[in-house]
């Protein structure tokens, strides 16, 4: 059986967090820059990561992204002990940090990471504030993509 292609992301996608979306109820988004060394930079510009089982932490004013891989180039890290897993801090104003703590803390509230993207030279993460589906929410929102597949497929039948 032949492997399905991949679906090509945007230009400047880097990745995405697919499991975040049918996990989560997504409530409010937010965009935070990233700290990356040099070797970490050149493996997202060949497209090494990966975000699944990644979130967020607050800790001492502080935002953190954990377990995110970013996997290491060979030629790029000759030089550095590179660690794939390392915990990077996320670069947030005060009053963003203050507020996502707030909402984490009194109204049950997640923080994670929807994607990782360019923005000019910049390399940005895509958070979100969520709240946990339950195995029906899940069911239903399956059940909403199939259908929303199935009637594209009955209009590109009606229109040939």
């Amino acid at each position: 059986m032949a492997k399905k292609p991949k679906k090509k992301l945007s230009s400047n996608t880097i990745a995405v967090n697919r499991r975040a979306r049918h996990e989560y109820h997504i409530e409010e988004t937010l965009e935070a820059g990233l700290v990356l060394a040099g070797w970490e930079v050149k493996s997202l510009r060949a497209g090494k990561a990966q975000l699944t089982d990644t979130y967020i932490l607050i800790k001492d004013e502080e935002a953190w992204l954990l377990g995110s891989h970013i996997t290491p180039l060979l030629s790029a890290s000759t030089h550095v002990v590179a660690d794939p897993t390392r915990t990077r801090k996320l670069l947030l104003h005060k009053k963003e940090i203050a507020r996502l703590l707030g909402q984490i803390n009194q109204k049950g509230f997640t923080c994670v990471p929807l994607s990782l993207y360019w923005k000019g030279n910049k390399i940005k993460c895509q958070l979100a504030l969520v709240k946990g589906k339950q195995l029906h929410d899940k069911r239903k929102s399956d059940k909403d993509r199939d259908w929303e597949r199935q009637k594209g497929r009955i209009m590109r039948e009606a229109n040939k």
